[in-house]
């Protein structure tokens, strides 16, 4: 996972395509030129306001935007003792990194909680999740470790996973970076499923059904370095993320704009949201107007 404090060269694009050509769209080709800038620039200083500048009025090609740097709206967790458990919360807006008792460090996306109980790491290692976080387990063979969410239990030893599962979203998915972990759904819990570093397993909320698929785990986990990835997914998705995010209201006011999947990479570190909205713009497929923390898109 990339530092925290790690100055990456920030770059926003967002592409559209609708529902019947997101099979043959070619995003690794479309990742690939990101993930090289992230690379290279991890041993950059930091860009020029020059450069900066450059970046923001840079020509869009086709549905692609460049952008320049992104802001991010910092927040500290909220942290309480209730019957016997502590809880700890990332308010919208805003993201929340901790470390558990047993060693275990946690990053907890925006709109986001966990909650243990006080004699965690004693006899038990388990954790409930509401939201999306990602974990980083501290190794203990005696006293396996387990994320519960509503949709989806996960117990492993020691490895690096995220895991979400937001009330709002119609999956829930584990992705795994290091390790191996079991999980099954709430729903099915006798179907177990065994994942290995760079898979992710989705489970639809209805049915409980797994699936289980290949997938740039990194893409999964780069929010907690303020970056969001959007690898196929559907308007719905991203405006719950918008939300969650920047703490605003979106309301799609056209129906058929759900239809449409977008990908694209938001750094979210010194630009504002109307910065984003306009790369959405940019790709010719949406409109949308802005009243203080009221968006409507169409």
């Amino acid at each position: 996972m990339i530092d925290n404090k790690t100055h990456i060269e920030e770059e926003i694009w967002f592409s559209s395509v609708s529902e019947a050509e997101l099979a043959k769209y070619d995003k690794d080709a479309a990742f690939a030129a990101f993930r090289q800038r992230v690379a290279d620039a991890q041993f950059q200083p930091k860009e020029s306001k020059r450069r900066l500048g450059w970046l923001r009025y840079a020509a869009a090609v086709v549905a692609v935007i460049a952008v320049g740097f992104f802001s991010y709206k910092g927040g500290q967790s909220q942290l309480e003792a209730s019957l016997g458990e502590i809880v700890v919360e990332a308010p919208q807006g805003s993201r929340s990194e901790m470390v558990l008792p047993d060693g275990t460090k946690v990053w907890l996306n925006a709109g986001s909680k966990i909650s243990y109980s006080q004699t965690f790491g004693y006899t038990v290692r388990l954790v409930r999740l509401e939201g999306e976080g990602y974990f980083e387990v501290a190794h203990n063979e005696q006293l396996p470790f387990s994320v519960e969410s509503g949709n989806v239990r996960v117990k492993v030893l020691g490895t690096k996973f995220n895991v979400r599962d937001y009330p709002s979203d119609a999956e829930a998915s584990v992705s795994l970076a290091e390790g191996r972990v079991s999980m099954c759904s709430t729903r099915k819990a006798t179907t177990e499923r065994v994942l290995t570093p760079g898979q992710r397993a989705t489970v639809n909320k209805e049915t409980g059904r797994i699936r289980v698929d290949d997938y740039e785990v990194a893409n999964a986990i780069q929010w907690t370095n303020g970056i969001l990835v959007f690898d196929g997914e559907s308007l719905r998705d991203i405006v719950n993320d918008l939300e969650r995010c920047y703490n605003v209201r979106i309301i799609v006011k056209t129906p058929s704009l759900y239809n449409l999947h977008f990908y694209g990479t938001f750094i979210r570190q010194e630009q504002s949201l109307r910065e984003v909205l306009d790369a959405l713009a940019a790709t010719g497929k949406i409109r949308f107007v802005q009243k203080d923390q009221e968006i409507t898109l169409y």
